[in-house]
């Protein structure tokens, strides 16, 4: 059985290390479960993402969706990244890390007036419509308030990204985006929106996308699309790519960086404008883990059962996606493995991590880590079962940070009980 490595999550002397702590040190002062990220793979990402398109005019917007801490927003924002952010909580957990509005995109397929006017109100970068009635809706706002609203309109390119259905997003098919004919109209009848200034095109396909042709068929169409706006005299200023790009899982080859910026940086100069990008799990996904405890085996018949300290609720993917993390010992105490399943104590039969799975074996008492939680991890945890969610740590170099308490039963009941009825 391969162990999941990548420079900022290893073994040292059969131990997990995060960058310069080994992890067991971090959860016998935090607990478990617990999450635990890597300041320096976040950076070392970006970086390496920045470095792939230096040959061109670009900038980096962080998708907060995927990992809205607010250290590791921070992390980002202090390291020259905007922030794409998809609702007003996204947008003020923003604000209160750093983020700046003018390096702000507001996104979203169903944006409501409060949150177009804050948007509006401070003076975000961009806001990105996704149908002819939001530009509408943007429109009367923005006169209302006696301001231009700066708007990109997100095409639907009707491409196959070849991922989950539930994370495929550029399809004629899903709810995103609007259809390439129906953005030429509204960018032909600019003049019908006076409180608009449109200063981009804007896509996004999907998530974890691991081959290039359905990105390279998708800004050949964006790159197109936007030449022939401008033929249309209107002075767009950007194309947005957005984000998808996959990451390593378990056996997944997905595209490096730098193959991403050879195949479509001589596609976008054709257009000569800014491109814009919005990653999300490339910059966090295999920066962080969540560290569960086994309170229980157990066998039925045939099958071993790992009963972990965690659950569903604290980490969604492999319920809702069937979505491969791989599990493996924070303490190499064995190397002899088994099949099992890791499964949670909420009462659904979708609480699992990982079933038939070969795994080291472990006992009762011993740290398991999923690895490559650090993208939809936490933002998708929930309080099912009236469960608290875990603390989230932060390692840089040989020090590491509570950067989110674990809940406390006080705050599950939030003023709840004081309005029973």
């Amino acid at each position: 059985m391969n162990l999941f490595e990548n420079g900022f999550f290893f073994y040292k002397d059969n131990e997990l290390w995060c960058e310069g702590v080994p992890v067991k040190d971090i959860i016998s002062s935090t607990g478990t479960p617990a999450y635990i990220y890597s300041k320096n793979f976040f950076i070392s990402s970006l970086l390496a993402f920045r470095e792939a398109f230096a040959g061109i005019e670009s900038e980096i917007f962080y998708a907060a969706k995927s990992n809205f801490n607010l250290s590791v927003i921070k992390t980002f924002v202090q390291n020259g990244a905007g922030v794409d952010v998809n609702s007003a909580g996204e947008f003020y957990r923003a604000i209160k890390a750093g983020a700046k509005p003018s390096k702000m995109i507001l996104t979203g397929v169903g944006k409501n007036a409060e949150e177009i006017k804050l948007g509006l109100d401070h003076d975000v970068l961009m806001i990105k419509a996704e149908s002819r009635e939001e530009v509408e809706s943007i429109n009367r706002i923005a006169l209302s308030l006696g301001i231009k609203a700066r708007v990109a309109l997100r095409v639907n390119p009707d491409v196959d990204a070849n991922t989950h259905p539930y994370i495929s997003t550029g399809l004629a098919e899903n709810k995103f985006g609007i259809r390439i004919e129906e953005a030429l109209d509204i960018y032909r009848s600019h003049k019908d929106y006076p409180g608009i200034d449109f200063t981009g095109i804007d896509m996004h396909i999907g998530s974890q996308i691991t081959t290039l042709s359905p990105f390279i068929e998708a800004v050949e169409r964006l790159t197109s699309l936007y030449n022939k706006i401008a033929s249309m005299g209107i002075p767009l200023q950007h194309l947005d790519v957005g984000g998808g790009i996959g990451v390593r899982y378990s056996d997944e080859e997905p595209f490096s960086i730098k193959d991403f910026a050879a195949a479509i940086t001589p596609i976008v100069k054709k257009a000569g404008a800014t491109v814009f990008f919005e990653p999300g799990r490339f910059l966090t996904a295999n920066g962080g883990i969540l560290v569960t405890r086994i309170e229980y085996t157990k066998t039925n018949g045939n099958k071993t059962f790992y009963v972990v300290d965690s659950a569903m609720n604290d980490l969604l993917r492999p319920s809702i996606y069937s979505a491969y993390h791989h599990v493996q010992p924070v303490t190499l105490s064995s190397k002899e493995t088994i099949k099992a399943d890791v499964v949670g104590p909420v009462c659904e039969s979708g609480d699992f991590f990982a079933k038939d799975r070969e795994i080291y074996k472990s006992a009762s008492g011993d740290l398991l880590a999923i690895m490559s939680s650090g993208s939809y991890g936490m933002v998708m945890a929930s309080n099912y079962n009236a469960r608290r969610r875990p603390p989230e740590i932060l390692v840089d170099g040989d020090k590491f940070t509570v950067v989110r308490n674990r809940e406390s039963y006080d705050h599950l009941l939030f003023d709840e009980e004081g309005l029973m009825a």
